[in-house]
């Protein structure tokens, strides 16, 4: 339930085109709708500005159904992410116009395109491995209205490629750079722009690399001093923060 949707709601009962009646009817699973296995935060839209978002790990294709399509009837854009296709034809099942993004493995229903960001979001990955954790931003960021522009392969090994792209990362508003390894380009991408970048380690590379943990050590100690890093493989939490400042 997001505030224009409040909004519609409460103006159709002042025009007497909405009972009373009928606008408590729509208005009562708010602040949430219990359904025994999940708690649905419908509120969420009103007091951050953005709807809940599924996270698909862990749930059965049963659950992310249920989920998505109580939500769809709130929302005009529904996320679930780290979803499978068995998830997906679930949700299919029960909401049309929902899609599957098979890299980014997030079911996506968009009915809403409006771009409610200032700027544009850049999503820059080191190598072809890391596409799938900066697809995962990608579509965040796109369900939330923002431009989206994507910078892929780019990574400290090869320096020209992303070089040939300064330009555009420095008229970005926010940018996110995905890489695992070492995890040294979000600190060439932050010395070379003005903006925010948000690093995001992801977990490949060899043994030592730790899954994740040696990006994610070498993004924290950064010299730049406008890089801010989240979690491992964490392409979600990236976009919803870009999204945030985007917004301001």
């Amino acid at each position: 339930m997001s505030p224009d949707a409040l909004r519609k709601i409460f103006n159709q009962v002042r025009r007497g085109k909405l009972s009373p009646d009928a606008a408590v009817e729509q208005l009562r699973h708010l602040p949430f709708e219990d359904l025994g296995f999940a708690k649905i935060d419908h509120h969420r839209a009103l007091r951050v500005g953005m709807p809940e978002v599924i996270l698909g790990q862990g749930k059965t294709p049963a659950q992310v159904a249920e989920i998505f399509a109580r939500l769809a009837r709130h929302s005009s854009n529904v996320l679930a992410t780290r979803s499978s296709e068995p998830q997906f034809k679930a949700v299919k099942k029960k909401v049309r116009g929902a899609e599957y993004r098979h890299l980014a493995r997030a079911i996506v229903l968009r009915r809403d395109h409006e771009k409610h960001g200032k700027g544009t979001i850049a999503v820059v990955s080191a190598g072809t491995s890391d596409i799938p954790v900066a697809e995962e931003a990608v579509v965040t960021a796109e369900v939330m209205g923002n431009n989206v522009e994507h910078f892929y392969d780019v990574g400290v090994a090869g320096i020209h490629r992303l070089l040939a792209h300064r330009r555009a990362l420095a008229s970005a508003r926010v940018v996110i750079v995905c890489a695992g390894m070492e995890g040294a380009l979000p600190s060439v991408v932050g010395g070379l722009i003005g903006v925010p970048v948000i690093a995001v380690p992801t977990s490949i590379g060899y043994g030592a690399s730790f899954d994740g943990l040696a990006a994610l050590l070498g993004m924290m100690n950064s010299c730049a001093s406008n890089v801010s890093v989240v979690n491992i493989d964490n392409g979600f939490g990236a976009a919803y923060v870009a999204t945030l400042i985007n917004r301001l």
